[in-house]
């Protein structure tokens, strides 16, 4: 029920301002009729209504409400004629019928209350919108629209628009990084759990990369800008929050829907009393009292409220239309690491040969790990850390895409030149060091990275991850509380990998060694057979995610992932996961209470405007109330939500 251009959000939009004028001539009203004049005629020539419809000259107090009414009113009657001739029609049709014919019939008092209730319902759900809105605008209001681009006599401040690829940028101390880059001076750190929900500074040095929207710690750094502004990781983000708020799910459509149905139904109503009655304002009566405001105004306030109460969890909806999904998807499909397990792999073996031993190797490994994003390179420093092993400063830093880790580490013994480090796979080993290729130990179960020192292989890393601890409770509490009746377990790992962890979490369906087109085909067999709910983290889940009827996305490893996700659990816990089936609950309830319950009220003021019990102005103000009881009852969506998960972990 939107006027032509009544915008969402801060300022004073059209809405409000003809609100507030409806209040005002009401006011006007009140008191001229008060004072004992508002029966005063009003000389108007040939505009007196007098002259086309006898017995209605205008009054003294009736013309701030004839002023309201065609200012106020005249908006939403073009609006509905430019929806007429283009063929569709909907819920609208009623408000325009009620201000025309109480302009026709002279009931100017009941025409601007429909008008003040149109406004001002439109400007609650404009305000809510906003408020509810704030969470995910919050990325927005933080970003830098400043860089300082590097000069050879210091810096110059730009505009980020100006900043081009290849750019040398500095980051000053507790900045916000404005661009997607590398490091190519300075030494530091950076707060980039805004981003990726990991709860702790990420060390920079020459070769790290970094991400836009990370805080920058105590030291200056130089970034060499890898992406534009526009293409960065935080204007991806920024283009999922704003697709979520505009995007309209079915349940939206489904209001449509009923409005259509409901609008014929409204005027048949009104066009029985008028020929029953042989009283005109019985038809305006019902017209006033039918109009579906519940419909149009409370679900989009719920929808958007539970957007942001998601987002308060950390759990960033960008598709609302999975909000009316979640609860009737019955089977479950979980993709293996960093959903059922931390992915956040445990260092749990070092072999070393070629007359190295394992302090040596892992200081080394460590001290270049330490600067790297690889999910392994976490469990290294870690491991380190826990064996007292004092890290080395690195001199250089590399890390292409397929190529592993490598740069120059300062030497053990204090020596002038550098060693040479190398992380990497058992495959790429034959090129780095073809001879120690065959003395590795046979491969077994988990991850493992080979590290070359100096050109020899040096060492053998192994890894296993780690399953999360509430995997299991978890996987049971989804059948009982959620309805699903089927689990399915689907990785790219080895079989013997899988099936471990799938005995650890009770889930015997076990799909291993699938490829991201053969998870495709399972998500997508899965789902002609019953609705999926599909939870990966991995680029090469996003087919599978985009395929399911819902798509979950655990952490944010990956744009292309969040992108094919309806839904991003930002700090990656199972708990989110459950609050998220509860907040899409939550918010069908509302909403379908709202729509359904203003409805019924509708039609129960609709009877009693029939019988004559009910004036235009008395149905205009039964209308009123009617609706903000259902926009309030839309915001609940946010009011004290609670505990929303049931699950105990």
């Amino acid at each position: 029920m939107t006027a032509p251009g009544a915008p969402h959000g801060r300022g004073f939009p059209l809405n409000e301002s003809i609100a507030v004028g409806a209040i005002l001539a009401l006011c006007l009203w009140a008191l001229i009729t008060w004072s004992g004049h508002g029966g005063d005629a009003v000389p108007l020539g040939p505009f007196d209504p007098g002259r086309w419809f006898p017995g209605r000259s205008l009054t003294l107090g009736e013309l701030p409400l004839v002023v309201m009414l065609f200012v106020g009113g005249a908006p939403l009657v073009w609006d509905l004629l430019t929806k007429l001739l283009a063929g569709t029609f909907g819920s609208d049709l009623l408000a325009g019928l009620s201000i025309v014919t109480s302009v026709l019939l002279g009931e100017y008092l009941a025409g601007v209350l429909v008008v003040l209730m149109l406004s001002g319902g439109e400007a609650l759900e404009s305000r809510a919108v906003s408020r509810a809105g704030d969470v995910l605008n919050a990325l927005a209001r933080r970003m830098p629209a400043l860089a300082h681009r590097k000069l050879a006599t210091g810096f110059t401040d730009v505009a980020l628009s100006e900043v081009a690829v290849g750019d040398v940028i500095v980051v000053l101390p507790h900045e916000i990084c404005p661009v997607d880059g590398t490091v190519v001076s300075g030494r530091g750190s950076m707060d980039e759990s805004y981003l990726t929900g990991e709860p702790y500074r990420m060390a920079k040095a020459p070769g790290s990369s970094v991400l836009s929207g990370a805080i920058n710690g105590q030291a200056a750094l130089e970034v060499r800008t890898d992406r534009v502004a526009g293409d960065s990781r935080y204007a991806t983000i920024m283009e999922v929050l704003k697709t979520s708020e505009e995007r309209r799910p079915p349940l939206r459509r489904l209001a449509d829907s009923l409005g259509a149905f409901y609008t014929p139904l409204a005027v048949a109503i009104a066009v029985a009393a008028w020929v029953a009655s042989g009283d005109a304002t019985r038809f305006l009566a019902v017209l006033v009292v039918a109009t579906p405001c519940p419909l149009l105004i409370a679900i989009p306030v719920a929808i958007i409220g539970a957007v942001s109460l998601a987002a308060k969890r950390g759990i960033v909806i960008r598709d609302p239309a999975i909000l009316e999904r979640l609860d009737t998807c019955r089977t479950a499909i979980f993709d293996k690491t960093g959903t059922l397990t931390y992915g956040t792999p445990k260092l749990t073996d070092v072999a070393t040969f070629a007359g190295w031993n394992e302090a040596d190797v892992l200081a080394l490994a460590a001290s270049l790990e330490t600067y790297s994003k690889h999910p392994l390179a976490a469990a290294v420093v870690e491991a380190a850390a826990e064996r007292s092993v004092r890290l080395l400063e690195v001199e250089e830093l590399a890390e292409r895409p397929g190529q592993g880790l490598s740069g120059r580490v300062k030497r053990l013994n204090g020596g002038a030149e550098a060693h040479t480090v190398a992380i990497t796979s058992r495959q790429k080993l034959a090129v780095l060091d073809p001879a120690g290729h065959p003395h590795l130990p046979p491969q077994a179960g988990g991850l493992e990275c080979v590290v070359v020192i100096d050109g020899r292989a040096a060492g053998l890393l192994r890894f296993r991850d780690t399953p999360r601890a509430d995997g299991r409770s978890f996987v049971k509490h989804l059948l009982p509380a959620h309805g699903f009746s089927r689990v399915l377990l689907v990785s790219g790992d080895r079989e013997t990998e899988v099936r471990w962890l799938a005995d650890l979490v009770g889930i015997s369906e076990v799909h291993a060694g699938i490829q991201p087109e053969g998870k495709l085909a399972i998500v997508e067999q899965a789902t002609k057979e019953a609705p999926t709910v599909f939870v990966g983290d991995g680029i090469n889940d996003a087919p599978a995610l985009a395929a399911a009827t819902v798509g979950i996305a655990m952490g944010t490893a990956s744009d292309v992932t969040s992108e094919a996700a309806g839904a991003v659990v930002m700090d990656s816990a199972l708990e989110r996961v459950d609050e998220l089936f509860h907040v899409g609950r939550r918010m069908r309830s509302i909403a379908l209470q709202s729509a359904v319950g203003g409805m019924a009220a509708s039609v129960v003021g609709m009877g009693l405007a029939a019988a004559g019990f009910l004036p235009p102005a008395a149905g205009a103000l039964l209308q009123e109330a009617i609706d903000v009881a259902a926009v309030v009852n839309a915001l609940r969506m946010t009011w004290r939500a609670g505990p929303l998960s049931d699950y105990g972990g």
